[in-house]
C-alpha cells in the first residue's frame, strides 16, 4: 500500500485532520509523517490575533494522530480499530510553531500491553525539536458481526472485528483471527483455524472433509495465516491421518475463483493461484511461488519458491525455484527473471542464478554433473543457489529439467 494511502486508518477529516503525508512507516513500530502548518488553520483566527501560534495541544493532538496510523493494521474498510488518547506523560515544548512551518512528526512504539499503548512521539520542524511526549493509546478493536441469517456455531470463536455475512456457516471447532471477513454463503468447518486479517469471499468452502476414499471422518486439521484473500468457490480440504493430518497456508496469499487445494497440502508465504488452479493431495507450494490459471500439480510434487507455472500446464514432477515452467507436461522456459526483479532481486542474484540455469540447461550435462559444476563454481555463493542445488537433491519425484521448446528429454544420473 502507498505510504499516502495509509492515512485512511484515521477516523479524523477536515477540519480536525492534522497529518498531510505519510513518509516512513514501520506497521505497529514506527512512523514519520508531516503537518504543513499554514496561515489559513481555523485556530489562528484566535490563537493569537496579529501574532498567530499554534495551540501546542494541537501538537500532541497531531502526533497523536501520526500514532494512531502506526498502531493501525491494512484492513478491509470499516475495520480500522478505534485509538483513542488516553495520557501525555513528560510532556515539553521546546519552541513555537507558526505559519509556514513544517512539522515533522515522528512516533515509535515503546511497549503495548493489551489493549494500551506507550508510545515515544517528538515534533520538529527543520531539524529543531519543537515537543515531545509519551502518549498513551487505547486501541479498540471493532465489535464482531454477524448477519442474522450466518449459522455460527456456539463453541466456534471469532475474533474482534470479525464480519459474517448472509447464510455463512461456521462449525464448532474452527477457530477465525482478527478482522476477518467471511462472506456470504461460504462454509467454515472441522477442525480449521485462520489467522488475522483474512478474506473469504461468497461460496467459498474451507476445512471441509479431504476428498480421500481413505479417510474415516479423523479429526485432521487445516491452519491458515494471516492476511490471505480467498475468492469464490475456492475450495480447501483439512488433512488426512495418512499425509500428517494437516493441510497448511501460511501469510498473505491470493487464491483466485475455483482455486482448490487438496489435503495435506502446506503452501508457503505472498502466493498466488490463479483461476482454477488445483493442488494434488501432499502437494508444497513455496514462497511467492505463482500457479496461473487452470494448472494442475499432480500429488506429491514439490513447486519451488518464486517458480511461475504457466496457464494451463500440468506439472507432474517437481518445479523448479526461480524458474518459468509451462506446458502439458511441463518444461523449463528459462529463469523467473520478471518475478524476481518484482521480488527486489538485486542484479548479482539473478545473474548467480542464470548462471546456474545455464549448467542446468544448456551444458549438455546430466544433472549429476551439472550439479557438481554449480558446487565447484567459485563465483556462485548466493544462498539462491545453494537453495536451488538442495531443491534438486532432495527431489523424490524428479526434476523437470527439460528445455521448452526443444526435443530434449529430462536430464538423469548417469
Amino acid at each position: 500500500m502507498a505510504l499516502g494511502a495509509t492515512l485512511d486508518r484515521l477516523y479524523d477529516r477536515y477540519p480536525s485532520l492534522l497529518v498531510d503525508r505519510v513518509d516512513e512507516h514501520e506497521p505497529g513500530r514506527r512512523l514519520v509523517a508531516v503537518k504543513n502548518v499554514t496561515v489559513n488553520e481555523e485556530c489562528f483566527q484566535g490563537h493569537y490575533p496579529g501574532e498567530p501560534l499554534l495551540p501546542a495541544v494541537l501538537t500532541i493532538e497531531a502526533l497523536a494522530q501520526a500514532a494512531t496510523v502506526m498502531l493501525s493494521p491494512e484492513v478491509p474498510d470499516g475495520l480500522s480499530p478505534r485509538v483513542s488518547l488516553r495520557g501525555v506523560d513528560g510532556a515539553k515544548f521546546r519552541r513555537r510553531v507558526v505559519p509556514g512551518d513544517q512539522l515533522r512528526l515522528e512516533v515509535e512504539l515503546d511497549r503495548q500491553e493489551g489493549p494500551l499503548a506507550w508510545v515515544r512521539a517528538t515534533a520538529s520542524v527543520d531539524d529543531a525539536v519543537v515537543a515531545q511526549a509519551s502518549l498513551v493509546l487505547h486501541v479498540r478493536l471493532p465489535r464482531v458481526e454477524v448477519s442474522p441469517s450466518a449459522r455460527v456455531h456456539p463453541a466456534a470463536r471469532l475474533g474482534q472485528g470479525c464480519v459474517v455475512g448472509h447464510g455463512a456457516q461456521i462449525g464448532p471447532h474452527v477457530v477465525v483471527g482478527k478482522r476477518c471477513r467471511i462472506g456470504a454463503s461460504s462454509i467454515l468447518d472441522g477442525h480449521t483455524t485462520l489467522g488475522d486479517d483474512n478474506v473469504v469471499f461468497p461460496f467459498a468452502s474451507i476445512g471441509l472433509p479431504p476428498q480421500d476414499l481413505k479417510y474415516a471422518g479423523e479429526p485432521t486439521r487445516l491452519v491458515i495465516g494471516d492476511g490471505n484473500t480467498f475468492r469464490e468457490f475456492v475450495t480447501i480440504h483439512r488433512g488426512t491421518a495418512g499425509g500428517g493430518g494437516l493441510t497448511q497456508i501460511g501469510d498473505r496469499n491470493l487464491f483466485m475463483a475455483y482455486a482448490h487445494v487438496a489435503h495435506d497440502c502446506h503452501v508457503g508465504h505472498g502466493t498466488i493461484f490463479g483461476n482454477a488452479a488445483t493442488l494434488g493431495g501432499h502437494v508444497e507450494v513455496g514462497d511467492f511461488a505463482t500457479i496461473s490459471a487452470y494448472s494442475g500439480v499432480h500429488q506429491f510434487c514439490r513447486i519451488g519458491s518464486h517458480a511461475f507455472i504457466g496457464g494451463y500446464s500440468v506439472v507432474t514432477k517437481d518445479a523448479l525455484p526461480f524458474a518459468r515452467s509451462v506446458g502439458n507436461r511441463a518444461s523449463v522456459y528459462g529463469l523467473n527473471s520478471i518475478g524476481l526483479k518484482r521480488r527486489g532481486f538485486s542484479t548479482d542474484r539473478i545473474a548467480q542464478l542464470r548462471r546456474a540455469f545455464r549448467y542446468l540447461l544448456q551444458s549438455k550435462l546430466n544433472r549429476t554433473q551439472a550439479l557438481e559444476q554449480i558446487q565447484a563454481d567459485a563465483t556462485l555463493t548466493s544462498e539462491d543457489v545453494a537453495y536451488l542445488v538442495r531443491f534438486i537433491q532432495s527431489a523424490t519425484r524428479g526434476v523437470t529439467l527439460r528445455r521448452g521448446g526443444s526435443r530434449a528429454t529430462d536430464m538423469h544420473d548417469e
